[in-house]
């Protein structure tokens, strides 16, 4: 409780009391007893200040990466006496402890800090406390505030009327294959015919067997599904936070998935995580905040290769008609999914994130990566190759994307 400077006070008190008892100095009583009053009046002063605290912590609802956030910070005193100002010490998990001087306003204390250039992620304000102190600094008492705030900073996404996989998709004879968007019905149960009716519509092998004409029951069942896949390996990171390869990633599979919300496409993106992750989309009304949220908290953290997610015929990957995959690693195996993919006439296209630009900074791409491009696009996949410093605007639309596929040709 008692501050270097109180506990020397005190000190100082003590052994001048003494000298003047052992000198016969009557002199040194004064100045001893009031240090040792000034210690003790210090200590009376942070007990009527240590009362009921509230705090209110002011941030803009929404930030994407590299922005500087401004955190206001208001303290409720419970009592008459307030200080002329206040300390308070902020501890936010991820970031630097900051001390913020909080002066006298009209009600209470107020003050503000400004969290500079703060990455993508979810900060978590872990803790916070005021410093209480006399006016010589000779007694402090904190007092830890119940305040407990969560910052979210999303990715920073580029805005996208037009993706490079619907500029027109190269076959191997060299002609383009438009993207298409499929619709249909579903057969949701069989009934009996009607009057009027298109014979069109009569299931024959329930009318054989009943002996009467039976129609389908058709449901409207729209199949224009779109997902976005992020493969989120921790072994294919490279780059030093925040500047990393995943994190272009990351701004790359937002961008692509909010150009589907924007037109109302349903449609949905699937994290390689540890645990995968699953968020529908319906627009940007509907599903796309749960999505912007898992977008600016996901982290590196999987273990297995992203081409077991397109394995098998059960899914999300398997229902997909359209398919993004957003992957810094392209191997034989993941190829041989896509291809796969392509080979059924469902809509795929990738986004390489090129993980040499982060590391070395070189402008050609590894040996398998090439390799792996050249062979997606002899069937027609278009492959947009995203490097460090990348504009997603310009990278992620129609024509670069098509300047690069006529170069890996």
């Amino acid at each position: 409780m008692l501050t270097d400077r109180g506990r020397f006070a005190l000190a100082l008190g003590a052994a001048g009391y003494a000298a003047g008892w052992a000198f016969g100095s009557r002199a040194l009583y004064p100045v001893a007893l009031g240090l040792v009053l000034a210690v003790a009046a210090g200590v009376a002063w942070v007990r009527i200040l240590a009362r009921p605290v509230g705090l209110r912590r002011h941030v803009a609802a929404t930030h994407v990466a590299g922005d500087d956030v401004a955190v206001r910070l208001e303290l409720d005193v419970d009592g008459r006496i307030v200080p002329a100002s206040m300390n308070l010490i902020e501890r936010i998990d991820g970031l630097e402890e900051r001390t913020v001087k909080l002066s006298r306003v009209a009600g209470g204390l107020a003050g503000e800090y400004v969290l500079e250039q703060v990455p993508r992620g979810r900060y978590l304000f872990a803790q916070a406390r005021v410093a209480l102190d006399d006016p010589f600094a000779l007694v402090r008492r904190e007092l830890d505030l119940a305040a407990r705030d969560a910052l979210l900073v999303y990715p920073r996404l580029a805005e996208l009327e037009v993706l490079f996989s619907e500029s027109g998709r190269r076959v191997r004879e060299g002609r383009h294959l438009l993207v298409r968007r499929p619709s249909g019905f579903d057969l949701h149960s069989v009934r009996e015919y009607e009057q009027g009716e298109s014979l069109r519509r009569v299931h024959w092998p329930t009318t054989a067997r009943r002996g009467q004409l039976m129609v389908k029951d058709l449901e409207d069942s729209p199949r224009d599904e779109a997902l976005v896949v992020l493969d989120a390996d921790a072994g294919h990171v490279v780059g030093a936070p925040p500047d990393t390869s995943f994190e272009l990633a990351v701004s790359a599979a937002g961008s692509v998935l909010r150009a589907h919300a924007a037109r109302r496409r349903r449609a949905g993106m699937l994290v390689n995580g540890a645990i995968a992750r699953y968020q529908p989309v319906e627009s940007l009304d509907a599903g796309w905040d749960a999505a912007l949220e898992l977008l600016a908290t996901v982290t590196p953290d999987g273990r297995a290769p992203v081409a077991g997610v397109l394995a098998g015929g059960a899914g999300a990957a398997a229902a997909a008609v359209e398919l993004c995959l957003v992957t810094s690693a392209l191997s034989s195996r993941l190829s041989d999914r896509l291809l796969q993919r392509a080979f059924a006439r469902r809509g795929t296209s990738v986004v390489y994130v090129d993980p040499t630009s982060f590391a070395s900074g070189s402008a050609s791409l590894p040996v398998e990566a090439r390799a792996q491009i050249a062979r997606l696009n002899h069937v027609g996949i278009p492959v947009c190759v995203l490097r460090r410093g990348d504009d997603l605007e310009r990278s992620l639309g129609p024509a670069l994307a098509r300047a690069r596929e006529a170069a890996g040709g």
